[in-house]
């Protein structure tokens, strides 16, 4: 991993997974790292004491909260060069299964966390005139598969506001990535990140049915998280970090079958379409 230069990171969701390693591979190679969680205890216990390590707890969906955790991290390190929207979880089942409030809290992290890491991060990173955002998002957000409209939902809001974003930020020297992951052998599939229906209806047995085969999964993912982790770091060091950036085989086939079936029915329905027109 080339790192030739000493950045400040602010990563939430640092506790488990992408986040944790995220941690470990920049403290590694001398970066200041802010890192969130619910809680700092596991964070210190797992990481050590660093003076390169700010440990901060942090309610993402508190836009109070997370203004606090950017000052601080403004406070210590005296900027911000990378902001890495980490934090989230899956939920899945049918829209009749899942219950509003279960949608809503899954938003409040995977959506609109984002909205307020970035909101507090963007006046630091204009007045630098530089800086890094990377928005994790999700292949399910690119194509969207059965089972998972409100995980897909908000994953697709990630990407789409990470590519108005990047055009927004760009005359101030910001530049923006969304990754969508295929399936990695972090704690994704554990019941603390996962939700899932608590009540099941017998209409949608096939819907529960692959949940519990996904489920399944769990360790035998394709994808190496360390390696995945180490690409994501690496974009913050390159002059034009890609907007877009799909991890893994399985993220680029589906991306790919999706796209190429997307201009299938595009071109079908061109006279219907143009036909619109004044």
């Amino acid at each position: 991993m080339k790192t030739d230069k000493q950045k400040i990171w602010f990563v939430t969701g640092a506790s488990k997974g992408f986040g944790l390693l995220f941690v470990k591979q920049l403290l590694a190679t001398g970066q200041n790292v802010a890192a969130t969680s619910r809680t700092t205890a596991e964070l210190i216990k797992t990481i050590g004491d660093s003076e390169n390590f700010l440990p901060l707890e942090v309610d993402l969906a508190s836009d109070s909260s997370v203004a606090a955790a950017i000052a601080k991290t403004e406070a210590k390190f005296g900027g911000l060069d990378v902001l890495v929207n980490n934090a989230g979880y899956g939920i899945g089942g049918s829209l009749e299964e899942v219950e509003d409030r279960d949608v809503r809290a899954a938003f409040d992290i995977n959506v609109f966390a984002v909205f307020n890491t970035i909101r507090h991060t963007l006046p630091i990173m204009r007045k630098q005139q530089s800086g890094h955002i990377i928005n994790i998002a999700s292949i399910a957000g690119v194509a969207p598969g059965s089972g998972w409209a409100a995980y897909s939902a908000a994953k697709s809001a990630v990407i789409g506001l990470s590519e108005a974003l990047a055009q927004d930020v760009q005359p101030f020297g910001i530049t923006v990535t969304a990754v969508a992951p295929g399936g990695f052998r972090t704690s994704f599939l554990s019941k603390e990140s996962l939700a899932v229906p608590k009540n099941r209806n017998g209409a949608y047995d096939n819907i529960n049915e692959m949940l519990i085969r996904y489920q399944g999964l769990d360790g035998k993912q394709a994808g190496d998280p360390e390696k995945g982790v180490a690409i994501m770091i690496q974009t913050a060091f390159e002059q034009n970090p890609p907007l877009h950036l799909l991890l893994g085989s399985d993220a680029y086939r589906r991306a790919t079958a999706k796209f190429e079936s997307q201009m299938n029915e595009f071109e079908n329905l061109k006279d219907t379409t143009t036909s619109t027109d004044f």
